[in-house]
């Protein structure tokens, strides 16, 4: 009965098996890292218009690729509107990376449909962020993983990664334990009998379950796979909402070498216009509402049952006080011992939630049109309708691309639910699409997210009950539908510790990776739609001059700038958070032949897109029959000259 420990990577065939519907031939498969980097290099070596490079190396020592795709003639590409495009922020989003390739490949496929963009506009693309997470999915053992590699002690007792999950029954995957107990909170969902639901005291029912991840209690202290390797979800570790009271988080924002990289990549490439990033947490297929809300999150009921199980590690650790707990067994560095915990502006354990300023959660209502416009071309172009989950964004690296770098900004699964049952469940997604619920803020989650540790056998999401709206269900009739198999049906098992237990459960990656027969269609369509995206990066263009002379040497010089784009040359948040340069319009006379008018050098604080167009006017002193140039630069939307002759 000893279980499997750690998963060590010796190819694919096993994982991937589970994410193929019976009976459907594929020619693409999900990539380790080698097979990754091999591809890449096979896609760029040949091409005159894309560049790999790394940008940094994870905790393991893997680079952290980026393609740079633009035609090397005509302006130079830093100084073009760019698309940032992330995958595998979560080590268990594979599909992100292979999302990425699709890109590549279209892009550098050549034709009508993409000459403009290699000419004009500039797309990078980091197809995999966190290396080292993804290798898990190839791994003899699969568990969802979507947490770095740096070791973290998720029990709080001063040591890191010392009990993680186990494959007790060797049928290859982590699920879950659910065992008798009469003072359990759970039951069978009458429903469907592999399902578990949270009996309702209220209603008569009684709980006569507990559920665990499958795993035994290693290291003796009560709690079952809390502790297991990898220890911060990158796509939590950025700088706004960041959830300081999540132990999965990080020490501090930007913390990891794979964050830090693509940090100093973004703040070096001022140029980027607009950020798509692939993960759980969606705006994309379901835009912000009227009121800039995001929709609300829809998790699984089963995770959030087996992570409640080590909901109170942290109060166990040994390292306590003042609701204890830290990052990485130091949990008096952040107030341990007895001390408050009080951590930075966001609300806490001991915060006030009233006081200070809080970060801005909702878009602004000057930026919402851009959201739905982008949102209906992109269920346009990928046919994507309605998304399973999602997750709600705290500290993710989308929600810094817009509150904080100001651009446009979208994060998306990259897939939707299978099509088989797209009848069967339209009603409880698209109506998410239509009219999202209102995601809390941050005062009203401060409780839920106060520092729990949430299952290690399962990337350490927030611990927590039933949200109880019925998705385990909804995704399981999706699944069965589309015959994909989903589920390890509950069997019996003798537990070391827990006597009579049965494990089954959600199969590893098999929501957040679609079947890999649909990964070459899907690759396709995200190449076209990042290319229709960066068609719409704001342009800015000198669209008429004209010169009137006043005699004596003194001219009036009039320039119309134009925006030719889609986008404005800022979103208004951008504006706000001033973290949009103003575009410049500047003549280029000495500043005293410039008698009246318009300052040498004036500026734009947003202009809108599709035409809209700003005049300036300047009275100069100048020579008969010299020449004066006029430039105009939007550190998103490019630059353009005009030269005048001054008669």
């Amino acid at each position: 009965m000893n279980g499997v420990k750690g998963c060590m990577v010796v190819g694919g065939s096993l994982a991937l098996a589970l994410l193929v519907p019976a009976g459907v031939a594929h020619a693409q498969s999900y990539r380790n890292f080698d097979e990754l980097t091999r591809e890449l290099r096979s896609l760029t070596g040949p091409s005159n218009a894309a560049q790999l490079r790394s940008i940094g190396r994870s905790h393991e020592g893997r680079d952290i690729w980026l393609v740079e795709i633009g035609s090397t003639s005509g302006v130079p590409l830093g100084e073009r509107p760019g698309i940032l495009m992330v995958g595998n922020l979560e080590g268990d989003q594979l599909i992100g990376s292979e999302l990425a390739l699709g890109v590549i490949r279209h892009l550098l496929g050549g034709g009508d449909s993409v000459a403009g963009v290699l000419a004009n506009q500039v797309v990078y693309v980091v197809p995999r962020l966190n290396p080292d997470a993804a290798e898990a999915m190839f791994a003899r053992v699969r568990y969802t993983r979507t947490r770095n590699a740096r070791p973290h002690d998720d029990d709080n007792d001063g040591r890191v990664d010392e009990d993680p999950p186990e494959d007790l029954n060797g049928d290859g995957a982590i699920t879950m334990m659910r065992v008798r107990d009469p003072s359990g909170a759970y039951m069978v969902d009458p429903d469907d009998a592999r399902l578990m639901k949270r009996a309702d005291r209220a209603e008569g029912e009684s709980g006569s379950f507990a559920l665990y991840w499958e795993g035994r209690d290693s290291d003796g202290d009560g709690f079952f796979s809390e502790d297991g390797a990898g220890g911060v979800d990158l796509n939590r570790n950025f700088q706004h909402a960041y959830p300081y009271w999540r132990s999965d988080a990080g020490l501090y924002m930007v913390s990891e070498p794979e964050t830090r990289a693509l940090m100093d990549f973004t703040l070096a490439h001022g140029n980027i216009g607009a950020i798509v990033a692939f993960g759980p947490s969606d705006n994309l297929v379901t835009a912000p509402d009227s009121r800039g809300t995001l929709a609300a999150a829809k998790t699984l009921d089963l995770v959030s049952f087996a992570d409640a199980s080590n909901a109170d590690v942290f109060d166990q650790g040994v390292f306590r006080g003042g609701g204890g707990g830290g990052f990485g067994g130091f949990g008096f560095f952040f107030g341990g011992g007895g001390g408050p915990r009080l951590r930075g502006a966001q609300p806490g354990a001991d915060n006030d939630p009233q006081s200070g300023r809080r970060p801005s959660t909702t878009v602004h209502r000057d930026d919402i049109e851009y959201f739905s416009a982008v949102s209906e071309a992109y269920k346009e172009v990928t046919g994507i309708t309605a998304i399973g989950l999602n997750r709600e964004a705290e500290g993710a690296f989308f929600q810094y691309g817009y509150y904080q770098f100001g651009v446009p900004s979208f994060s998306t699964p990259g897939w939707g639910l299978p099509k088989a049952a797209a009848a069967d469940t339209s009603e409880a997604d698209e109506g998410a699409t239509e009219t999202p619920q209102r995601t809390p803020p941050p005062g009203e989650r401060a409780a839920a997210a106060a520092g729990r540790a949430g299952g290690a056998g399962q990337g350490g999401r927030a611990a927590g009950g039933s949200a109880g709206d019925g998705t385990d269900a909804t995704m399981l009739k999706a699944y069965d539908a589309a015959g994909i198999d989903a589920f390890v049906n509950w069997s019996p098992f003798a537990h070391p510790e827990l006597g009579e237990v049965e494990i089954g459960g959600f199969r590893p990656y098999v929501f957040s990776n679609p079947p890999e027969a649909q990964l070459e269609a899907l690759g396709q369509k995200h190449g076209a739609f990042v290319a229709r995206l960066a068609s719409v990066l704001p342009r800015v263009r000198i669209a008429g001059t004209e010169v009137t002379s006043h005699g004596g040497g003194v001219f009036t010089v009039m320039v119309e700038v134009e925006n030719a784009g889609f986008f404005p040359t800022s979103t208004q948040h951008g504006v706000m958070s001033r973290s949009v340069q103003p575009t410049t319009v500047q003549i280029q006379v000495p500043t005293d032949a410039v008698l009246t008018g318009a300052a040498k050098t004036s500026t734009i604080q947003k202009l809108d897109g599709s035409g809209a167009r700003e005049k300036f006017t300047w009275v100069i002193q100048g020579r008969q029959g010299s020449s004066v140039e006029i430039r105009v630069r939007s550190q998103k939307g490019g630059s353009d000259t005009a030269t005048v002759t001054l008669r």
